[in-house]
């Protein structure tokens, strides 16, 4: 075994910000309907739009989606295919 967890600290922040039920259903969501906005995640979620917004903050922030601005709404698509992989083999679909 190396001692090089150093080179390890991107992959394990990107699980740790995946590691959220909320965040794992927008992931899979994404994944079955390919994009959508944050009204239509409320809608399905029945949380409130703050709240989505931040997990999908912390979801960009390590670049597992992004978002395209269609006029005053943003439509979020997985950007990292990775993390498809991941949900794929963690809820065996």
């Amino acid at each position: 075994m190396q001692n090089n967890y150093k080179e390890l600290e991107s992959q394990a922040e990107f699980l740790k910000v995946l590691a959220h039920p909320v965040r794992l259903c927008i992931v899979r969501g994404l994944m079955q309907k390919d994009s959508c906005n944050v009204s239509f995640m409320q809608d399905c979620l029945g949380m409130p739009q703050s709240t989505i917004s931040q997990h999908l903050q912390k979801l960009r922030s390590v670049g597992i989606i992004e978002g395209e601005r269609n006029g005053l709404e943003i439509n979020y698509k997985i950007k990292d295919k990775r993390v498809e992989k991941i949900i794929k083999t963690l809820l065996g679909e």
